[in-house]
């Protein structure tokens, strides 16, 4: 892996820092304060718009997709969106002011690298030019959905059209106003194998037999206005054409979705671990105890220099799994990919326990974004699939290539 960067993805960061500096950094507390505000509830940021415009101006815009996706798109490789993904996540909500915000990267990439052209006209390029939100409802209340397999919504094949029934939960995005299209994962052939069972459709959130039942909270942050919903799908009746790539592909299509999409959490999870530090760092050499500054206690250097070594072992472990990517492809990397998900987010939930520690009661209110990364963080352990899958998988991969190799 060449850690040598480009002179024009230097360049390219040095502007993300620059936009962040000036435009992100300066309205954080106002942004936070607006959206937590009742009266707010699911309503957009009164800023986002402008925010969007300057950055598409500056060319910071849908940053995660290849350069075979048009103009719209700057082509970098996942490597390289990495170094950025970490940047946006120092603010979590930064990642929708460049268009690169999550599920909409992840949906995106679906209907790019395997929507019709139809599909791509309709609802890929709104997409792409931040007119529309969208969401993926894949996860089920009824079962557990850590394996997808279990997931019982039924797409069934009637003439022109495919009739979904089915409940679906944490569904990332449905509650954001300007979501218009829902990615649902469902079961077209029970009978079929095991993994071409499922497929993929998409569902306009306007079509008759969608209800929104409830908004899902995580420890208490409803997330507005993008929220985590839950939806009742009852007799939802979507043109054949919707389908995506062909019945029994589901399970393909989640695989090239879920690649990348990992790749993005967790270096946005580390910029929350690398923003954690950085503010316990200040907090400490700040405030005094005992007739000295924080920062002289043996425990607090301890838990920084812990700190600091855990983040860059991270770092350097995601950043290894998006070279393979871009070299081998998801499935080559499949690995690594495990392992990032392993180690990521219960790096980053450490590493902000220990910034809350250091700032005390401070460290729990909404003063600092230390309660909110540690939300993000612990959410996303089980998100994308929990700890105990990709432990399971990678143990699994582990032992067959020891004895292959012996």
């Amino acid at each position: 892996m060449n850690f040598e960067y480009s002179e024009s993805l230097q360049q390219l960061l040095r502007k993300v820092d620059d936009f962040m500096e000036k435009h992100i950094y300066p309205i954080e507390k106002d942004y936070q304060e607006y959206v937590e505000a009742p009266e707010h509830l699911w309503k957009v940021y009164p800023g986002m718009e402008d925010l969007k415009t300057k950055a598409r101006a500056e060319g910071l815009w849908n940053l995660f997709l290849p350069k075979e996706y048009g103009a719209l798109s700057p082509g970098l490789t996942n490597l390289e969106y990495a170094l950025i993904a970490e940047k946006l996540g120092k603010v979590i909500w930064a990642s929708e002011v460049l268009n690169c915000s999550a599920p909409d990267t992840g949906n995106m990439e679906v209907l790019s690298k395997y929507g019709s052209p139809e599909q791509q006209e309709r609802w890929l390029k709104p997409l792409m030019e931040g007119k529309i939100r969208s969401a993926f409802l894949m996860t089920e209340p009824r079962v557990a959905s850590s394996d997808a397999t279990n997931i019982e919504t039924s797409i069934v094949r009637d003439g022109d059209e495919y009739v979904i029934n089915g409940r679906k939960w944490w569904s990332s995005g449905a509650m954001h106003p300007d979501c218009s299209i829902y990615i649902v994962m469902g079961k077209t052939d029970p009978s079929a194998p095991r993994h071409s069972q499922q497929s993929m459709i998409l569902v306009p959130a306007d079509t008759e037999g969608v209800k929104i039942i409830r908004p899902l909270s995580t420890f208490g942050y409803l997330d507005s206005p993008v929220g985590h919903a839950e939806i009742d799908l009852s007799d939802v009746r979507i043109p054949a054409s919707h389908l995506i790539l062909g019945e029994g592909r589901g399970f393909e299509i989640a695989q090239g979705r879920l690649g990348p999409g990992r790749i993005h959490h967790c270096m946005r999870l580390i910029g929350c671990a690398q923003r954690s530090l950085e503010l316990m760092c200040k907090r400490v050499s700040e405030r005094e105890a005992f007739g000295r500054y924080i920062k002289d206690f043996s425990s607090i250097r301890q838990d920084i220099a812990r700190s600091r070594c855990d983040i860059e072992q991270a770092r350097l472990l995601t950043l290894s799994a998006a070279d393979k990517i871009d070299r081998h492809g998801s499935a080559g990397a499949k690995d690594l990919i495990a392992m990032i998900k392993i180690v990521a987010p219960t790096m980053t939930c450490n590493v902000v326990d220990r910034a809350i520690q250091a700032y005390g009661g401070m460290g729990m209110s909404s003063d600092t974004p230390l309660a909110s990364y540690y939300s993000y963080a612990r959410t996303i352990r089980l998100a994308d699939g929990p700890d105990e899958v990709h432990m399971y998988q990678l143990g699994r991969n582990t032992v067959k290539q020891v004895l292959k190799n012996n």
